[in-house]
């Protein structure tokens, strides 16, 4: 009789770059495609880009009438005026348009910040919040429980290669109400409630969310209410456990838990919304940090984003 093959998944490349198991930044060209991109088809970019070559070309113009007025005999070159008054405040413009791969903002009163930067969430030397399901699922060999891509599939690889040591881990930290899942087809039974987080680790932690719910047929779903309830129930953990040191937080909610409603823009700012407003009534952590994988950031309006963490 022929044996059953071998259920445990391998990776594929494809698999392994959306993972971002070795993240690699973008190439030059590359980053000045998005660039430009963003400058001249983002309306904020376009209007950032108007504004500031005005200003300067008016501050160019301004600076030779005083000049003239003090050197009348000077005299200009044809092609070193157009340079100055043409190409300076066009690169001017763009500077300042130019999408950034790190926001931050400090806030006082009380003091904290948030910082949106473009990385890899596990190269943070900060505490960590990693999603997962409701079922607590940790059964990385079928592609339907665990994908290789999810954060979880990256954290269990490079921090819990053991899954028993895992589950050991998230058993002494879980609650002890839960509900059976009795329907599921495979993996775990018990199911808590969203919002559950487990807090494992030792000096660094690793805050395990329960953000989205495992269905009986396996596919992982969140809403927009999910999400903005576990990260209510996060921030009180991690207010309680992390004695206000840095932590980090992936764009949640973007990929696997189908959460179709908001893209990875709106995503990061319901996550510091949800902060900014938590850490209203108390300090939480001295500084929240958003983290966008490589190759999700040409998918982010960094400019819209500055301008929200401007006014939240």
């Amino acid at each position: 009789m022929t044996a059953p093959p071998n259920p445990k998944i391998t990776p594929t490349p494809r698999m392994r770059q959306t993972a971002g198991v070795v993240p690699r930044p973008p190439g030059v060209i590359s980053q000045l495609r998005h660039g430009i991109r963003t400058v001249l088809r983002t309306t904020r970019g376009r209007r950032t880009l108007a504004r500031d070559s005005l200003a300067t070309f008016g501050v160019i113009g301004g600076s030779l009438q005083v000049y003239d007025i003090l050197t009348p005999t000077a005299s200009y070159h044809p092609l070193a005026m157009v340079g100055l008054l043409a190409a300076a405040p066009v690169g001017v413009g763009i500077g300042r348009a130019w999408p950034r791969r790190v926001l931050s903002r400090t806030f006082d009163r009380p003091d904290f910040t948030v910082t949106v930067k473009v990385g890899d969430l596990f190269d943070q030397d900060t505490h960590l919040v990693i999603g997962f399901t409701d079922t607590f699922d940790t059964d990385d060999s079928d592609i339907r429980i665990i994908h290789p891509g999810s954060v979880q599939g990256q954290f269990q690889r490079r921090h819990f290669p053991d899954t028993a040591e895992l589950d050991r881990a998230l058993g002494a930290a879980l609650p002890d109400t839960s509900e059976a899942a009795a329907g599921k087809a495979k993996g775990k039974t018990a199911r808590y409630p969203i919002g559950t987080v487990a807090a494992i680790g030792g000096e660094r932690l690793h805050f395990c969310l329960a953000y989205a719910r495992m269905g009986d047929d396996l596919l992982a779903r969140s809403t927009v209410d999910d999400i903005w309830t576990s990260l209510s129930t996060l921030w009180d953990t991690v207010y309680l456990r992390a004695h206000r040191e840095p932590v980090s937080i992936a764009v949640i909610g973007s990929e696997l838990a189908k959460v179709d409603t908001l893209d990875r823009g709106s995503l990061i700012r319901l996550i510091a919304l949800s902060f900014v407003a938590r850490s209203r009534r108390s300090v939480v952590s001295r500084e929240l940090t958003i983290v966008i994988h490589p190759n999700d950031a040409g998918k982010v309006d960094m400019l819209e984003l500055a301008a929200f963490l401007a006014t939240v």
